[in-house]
């Protein structure tokens, strides 16, 4: 290539990268780019095209990361407001977080909530319809290209149907974003105008899968070439996407009743029937389309298409992985956590958005991690808030003590930001100083290389869509469209990756549900716990009313046993107790490591190895821990976690003579008994449709040319 030619591409690389990175936040509703852009010239070349596109996926980065998958809607409900999810601090000091995860009080707080009481005018909405200004200009601009229908008609792909694709795949995942928190929102595919009035989610949905089925044939399997990593839309993310959007298309969701009985529409514009669950609240209803059946076979379709070329996405069944130091893992599950904590693309991604260590505002682990009270800056680790908790009901009463998940997902302990361990309270707080158990999937202390120098910055990329998803989506479609053969094969996969040999009991699992498609519904609780999958999940599915029904009868029987006896012992056998005694003890002596992996089998009675996953980084002395020793105590060792040890008795007086401390532990679920059961979705009533969604903004509103519904006010 000529020198003044090469020129000419790289200046206008730049300009291109730079008229997609930039956006008013003024203009949010302006879903084009004003800007000219010579299409021809951009689109015909592969370097300036994907310096366009690269653009567009900065917007969707910063949107995902920031507003509706890493912090934002995503931090505010999704990862604290389901059954088996919650919030670390008490209810009155985040009521415009709190109101919108327990339903708005069963929809009664809706009419006297601030419309600006979490969210602003330039967050969620506003970056999402940045996001489609981006992709609509890309879209448009290289359907104006002269050579659009020749890489379009080519039958396979090329480089520039696998960028055009991207394109649509970006548009299709903002649309998704937005009527998952929105409901129906406008909709707009030219550009360089201005979206204005509401449309049907259904038509929003049958458009945006029909336009990715166009686009899924024309696009490479994820990493099957080196033009489309992880962090790149591939025809294995689209696949997933069909699957996973046409799920929801077919899925239970709450619409208004006051924007006419012919508002909802198809995407070929004819009005939809519903089949309703439970009675209407605030003029919505409950329910999904009647040809919800056809979504389905679609989802079928595609989650099976992605299941039979995955590309370089790996479902790993077995743990190959050897501790240097008499570390077990056997656990094939965690090591997806474990490549994302070496700020690896892990094997089972087949989409993640890229974050850089050191840079930027990383939600993993600080928001949705294993907890820490270090300091915002030099400490080991930093500071790790914790929004995301579990609910101890799920902990102790429906997860399986022999699955391999628990533990992997949820810890007891966090760190003390010292290279020491600490128990986490149930005391209303953030980090490690209370809120209860912690999510546990992204951990600092596992970090191959552990950013010490200042908090939110790990590097942890966002996990946007795995196989798991897919297996456990295939297995939804097949139960649901009366294939349980298939239904099962997947379940059991998903399933028995995670227990040892002889210990899933898939089939007693299942009659224990109700059905295969219970059964499925319930496994994505268990693999996603603490990842914000289980509250849209049991949305769209019309099983939210009884999850919460039986959660909140667990979690009082709890409260009540644990009030009047002491302890409380749930069906699957575990024992929640009023106290547990703890002490910290040298793990790297007594062990040879400090960062603690599965607790072998027959090893459940050591107090340092159970639960596993646990423990601290096995070196914070090489980034600049002083311990003052090379025999510190680092490890919590904990009595009585699962079983009930009489305060006055002699096994008690034993563990204090050893050093161990008496710490409340079931005492404080008692003491904050309105935390844990009363605003557990406040005053739902397992009947009116659930008030699940956002708010338009007054700016919104105003502009818009719509109104609030859901009984949201208009200013």
């Amino acid at each position: 290539m000529k020198l003044i030619d090469m020129k000419k591409i790289i200046y206008s690389t730049l300009c291109v990268a730079g008229l997609f990175l930039a956006t008013s936040c003024e203009d949010f509703l302006e879903t084009g780019s004003p800007s000219v852009v010579d299409a021809d010239f951009v689109f015909s070349n592969i370097v300036t095209a994907r310096a366009a596109m690269d653009g567009a996926y900065e917007t969707w980065r910063d949107c995902g990361q920031n507003h509706v998958f890493g912090d934002g809607l995503y931090y505010a409900v999704d990862v604290t407001g389901s059954d088996i999810e919650r919030h670390p601090e008490a209810f009155s000091n985040q009521t415009g977080r709190h109101y919108p995860e327990s339903l708005y009080q069963n929809g009664t707080f809706v009419s006297s909530y601030n419309l600006l009481s979490y969210l602003k005018e330039s967050t969620g909405y506003a970056s999402l319809f940045a996001v489609i200004g981006k992709a609509n200009s890309i879209i448009n601009a290289m359907k104006g290209a002269a050579n659009f229908e020749e890489f379009m008609n080519a039958g396979q792909p090329s480089d520039l149907s696998q960028l055009y694709g991207e394109a649509v795949a970006l548009r299709a995942t903002a649309y998704r974003e937005l009527i998952r928190n929105y409901g129906d929102v406008p909709f707009q595919v030219l550009s360089g105008v201005a979206a204005s009035g509401l449309t049907s989610r259904d038509s929003i949905y049958d458009f945006c899968l029909e336009d990715l089925k166009v686009v899924e044939p024309l696009m490479y399997q994820v990493g099957t070439t080196v033009s489309v990593p992880k962090n790149f839309f591939s025809r294995t993310y689209v696949q997933g996407l069909i699957g996973r959007m046409a799920l929801e298309a077919g899925g239970y969701q709450t619409r208004r009743t006051d924007l006419g009985a012919d508002f909802y529409k198809d995407g070929k514009g004819n009005v939809l029937s519903f089949e309703k669950l439970g009675t209407e609240n605030n003029n919505c209803f409950y329910g999904r389309r009647s040809d919800w059946k056809d979504c389905y076979e679609l989802a079928k379709t595609y989650f099976k298409a992605c299941i039979d070329n995955p590309g370089t996405a790996k479902f790993h069944l077995t743990d190959s992985r050897k501790g240097a130091n008499g570390e077990v893992y056997e656990n094939p599950y965690q090591y997806f956590f474990q490549q994302m904590n070496d700020l690896e693309f892990a094997d089972e991604s087949i989409y993640e958005y890229a974050m850089t260590q050191g840079t930027g505002n990383n939600a993993r682990p600080y928001s949705f991690g294993r907890v820490s009270s270090g300091g915002g800056s030099s400490a080991y680790p930093c500071k790790s808030y914790g929004q995301g908790r579990i609910n101890p009901a799920f902990y102790y009463g429906l997860f399986d003590p022999n699955d391999k998940r628990r533990d992997v997902s949820i810890a007891v302990t966090g760190s003390a930001g010292n290279g020491t361990e600490k128990l986490i309270p149930f005391v209303p707080a953030s980090t490690a100083n209370g809120g209860g158990m912690t999510l546990n999937k992204w951990d600092e202390n596992r970090m191959a290389s552990p950013y010490v120098i200042k908090q939110r910055l790990s590097g942890i990329n966002g996990p946007y869509m795995r196989m798991a998803e897919i297996y456990l989506g295939y297995a939804e479609a097949c139960a649901a469209t009366n294939d349980e053969a298939n239904a099962k094969t997947y379940l059991k996969l998903i399933r028995e990756r995670s227990f040892s040999a002889g210990k899933a009991n898939t089939d007693a699992f299942i009659a224990s549900c109700g059905s295969v498609l219970d059964a499925v519904i319930e496994e994505r609780g268990f693999e996603f716990a603490g990842e914000g999958d289980r509250r849209w999940a049991l949305i769209r599915t019309g099983k939210l009313p009884e999850a919460i029904k039986r959660v909140k009868e667990l979690t009082k029987a709890m409260l009540d046993g644990l009030k009047a006896n002491g302890y409380y012992t749930f069906s699957n056998g575990n024992t929640i107790s009023s106290y547990v005694w703890t002490k910290l003890v040298d793990a790297k002596t007594e062990y040879g490591h400090r960062l603690t992996t599965q607790c072998p089998e027959g090893k459940e009675d050591d107090p340092v190895l159970y639960p596993g996953w646990r423990g601290q980084n096995n070196d914070w002395a090489k980034y600049g821990c002083d311990y003052g020793t090379t025999t510190p105590k680092t490890n919590l060792a904990i009595k009585g976690l699962f079983e009930y040890i009489d305060p006055n008795g002699p096994e008690a007086k034993a563990l204090e003579a050893d050093h161990y401390t008496k710490a409340n532990w079931g005492a404080d679920l008692v003491n904050y008994y309105d935390e844990y059961y009363t605003y557990l979705f406040y005053d739902y009533d397992y009947v009116k449709a659930p008030i699940y969604l956002w708010p338009f903004t007054p700016n919104i509103v105003s502009t818009g040319g719509f109104t609030n519904g859901y009984g949201f006010k208009q200013e």
